[in-house]
């Protein structure tokens, strides 16, 4: 077992505080439940329900939405590393239930207001075998469910060590699951055969067999999407699916023993396992969450469940966190070509500039993260930068982050840093989990923005700690994959959490035209949107870019968003608002194909739309051209939108 440093006490405080709603949200008393009623919880438009059940000496638990069958009985328990499973011959003890009503407002998100109402039981239970206390709390919201536990009592002493988790997920009969690891493809499968491919560099520390990380997207055959993720990881390992050992279970929850990664970078690489961890008297598990829609698309709408449950910020004031888009100052550095950048960043409205790799060093050797390379005038660039309102970011590798941290954020912070990207950061055990949680807190505590960057998988830590604003933990468009790919992950990895798909614009290695590229701005949602990523100015310069207006105007924080279309893998149209103005991106598959976009969201009034759209079809689709043109609309327009084979659409609507 490897024990993390952290205090574990203030873990359990946090969890205390996630039960405590905040804001304009509100919460009846919890009321005592009769034992021998049904165990079960209904969202607050009573089409969800989710319903526990501790009879036949097994704890399980099964999800109905509008009377169908989501998740058939599932078990429910913690195996501990003595071979004990906590849920199967419980006693329940006792069972209070909430509602919790109201809404809170995100520092960023993909609406202005977050709902928190839901009604939730936390049903009390004792092993007799082991004396241990638990309980299992579980949620139904309108936009989905979700289930997690807490440790009461550990007899003998303030904790338990654990070796696994039985939460399982039995979807129902015909439903396909699109799943990925180590930042690869999505692979389509039964839940029984899902087995997603694995990176080719994978270690040998590393998490084998047939196993998905999170999310996971399920389509039934009534079309109808599910979305199975986890909120709230806070001093746990994170999670993974595999099939259960008896199929007739479904999918099953692994926690990892190793970090995240696909490579040996950034340290060694062989690193131990962690087959085991400590789970402390009044910590609560992660949850494990299902966000429920009418279908795929539907689930874009509903993103906002998983940093819901996530516990509240407890960092206090963060007025200064400040979403944005960003443009990296690429090697060779100097200090020349570096205010070059920032004078294009001026020009294209851009809210950061950063500093990748080697601005310090080689990374992963010993050099000190507070000392630029020979020759760049680091703090002249930072304060030309900052004169012109653009925020610094500086690459960090993870070894001086644990090195030298407070060193790091000292210094940075007296030079006017905005923010810190760390790079190969380990995300999977345990202590990994601890480490990642005291970064970016620490960051927080010196008022720096924090982008992760490697196999991580979101969370909600970024309602925990505001000033995460970035991660990547996908396979992004610095790998040039596939539209199909691109037109995946808008129903799968984007569901749950930022996504720094660092945009490639005009890249002669793009498998898509540019009008494609310039939708990711609307349909992918990261508070920080790294553009123009393969790029320097000179690339833009001496003829006019009057494409590149959308970049310039489109925000990485919105009010409100609508899911206009999508079939997973085939195409996606979503549409985002930002104060007055609205945002549309459609993206398609390598099939061309026309996507009706009837208008109603718009509201009263007149509008003006410029429209960014794939002009005649070129030899190789980065080579299609955009064509711009400028069309009034109400709210009873229906557009029609032409998309060329691996292209896209983008449209900015603004009132007249």
């Amino acid at each position: 077992m490897i024990r993390s440093p952290v205090d574990r006490r203030r873990f359990v405080l946090l969890a205390a505080a996630a039960t405590a709603p905040l804001g304009a949200a509100s919460a009846a008393l919890a009321k005592p439940t009769e034992t021998s009623a049904p165990l079960r919880v209904v969202s607050p438009d009573g089409r969800v329900r989710l319903e526990l059940d501790t009879r036949q000496g097994q704890l399980s638990w099964s999800v109905a939405r509008d009377g169908r069958g989501v998740l058939r009985p599932s078990r429910l328990g913690l195996d501990l590393a003595d071979g004990a499973r906590l849920g199967a011959g419980a006693t329940v003890v006792s069972a209070t239930r909430r509602r919790l009503t109201g809404t809170w407002t995100p520092t960023f998100g993909v609406k202005a207001t977050y709902s928190q109402a839901c009604e939730e039981i936390t049903v009390d239970l004792r092993d007799p075998r082991t004396g241990i206390a638990f309980a299992v709390v579980a949620r139904a919201y309108d936009a989905g469910c979700a289930v997690r536990y807490v440790l009461r009592q550990a007899p003998g002493g303030q904790s338990v060590t654990v070796g696994g988790e039985a939460t399982t997920f039995n979807l129902p009969a015909g439903v396909e699951v699109y799943s990925s690891r180590d930042e690869g493809e999505y692979q389509r499968s039964t839940p029984a055969a899902l087995a997603p491919v694995v990176h080719p560099d994978l270690t040998g520390s590393s998490d084998v067999g047939p196993l998905a990380d999170l999310p996971v997207t399920a389509v039934a055959a009534d079309g109808s999407g599910v979305l199975i993720a986890e909120s709230d990881r806070l001093h746990y390992p994170r999670a993974m699916l595999r099939p259960a050992a008896d199929p007739a279970e479904g999918l099953t929850v692994h926690l990892m023993h190793y970090p995240g990664r696909a490579t040996g970078w950034s340290g060694p690489g062989d690193t131990p396992p962690a087959p085991t961890f400590r789970l402390d008297v009044g910590q609560t598990t992660p949850w494990r969450v299902l966000i429920l829609a009418d279908t795929v698309a539907g689930l874009i709408e509903r993103a906002d469940l998983i940093p819901t449950l996530a516990t509240p910020n407890i960092l206090g004031d963060v007025s200064w966190v400040k979403p944005g888009r960003a443009v990296r100052i690429r090697k060779p550095y100097s200090t020349e070509a570096a205010l070059k950048v920032v004078a294009f960043a001026a020009a294209r409205k851009l809210d950061y500039v950063e500093f990748d790799a080697h601005w310090y060093g080689d990374g992963t050797d010993p050099g000190d993260a507070t000392v630029p390379i020979a020759g760049l005038d680091l703090q002249r660039i930072i304060d030309t930068a900052r004169a012109q309102g653009i925020g610094m970011i500086l690459y960090v590798d993870r070894v001086p982050a644990m090195r030298q941290r407070d060193a790091i954020l000292d210094t940075y912070r007296r030079w006017g840093v905005a923010g810190i990207k760390f790079g190969f950061v380990w995300e999977g055990r345990q202590a990994d989990n601890d480490f990642i949680f005291d970064l970016v807190k620490a960051c927080g505590e010196h008022r720096l923005l924090v982008n992760l960057h490697d196999n991580l998988r979101p969370a909600g830590l970024e309602r925990t700690l505001p000033n995460y604003v970035a991660l990547e933990g996908v396979r992004g468009n610095e790998q040039f994959p596939t539209a199909r790919h691109n037109v995946t992950l808008p129903f799968t990895r984007a569901v749950a959490g930022p996504i720094d798909y660092t945009i490639c614009y005009a890249n002669p290695k793009n498998q898509t035209t540019n009008g494609h590229q310039l939708a990711m701005a609307a349909v992918y949602y990261n508070p920080l949107t790294f553009l123009y990523w393969y790029d320097t100015p000179d690339k833009y310069a001496g003829r006019a870019w009057p494409d590149l207006r959308w970049f310039d105007e489109c925000p990485t924080t919105w009010d409100e968003t609508r899911a206009l279309s999508g079939a997973i893998g085939e195409h996606v149209m979503v549409a985002r608002r930002h104060g007055k103005r609205w945002f549309l991106g459609a993206m398609t598959n390598e099939s061309p194909r026309v996507l009706k976009a009837s208008l109603g969201f718009l509201g009263r009034g007149r509008w003006m739309a410029t429209v960014f759209a794939d002009g005649p079809a070129a030899a190789k689709a980065f080579e299609t051209p955009v064509v711009i043109r400028k069309v009034p609309v109400t709210a009873a327009t229906v557009l029609s939108l032409a998309l060329a084979p691996s292209g896209g659409q983008a449209i900015l609507f603004e009132p007249v």
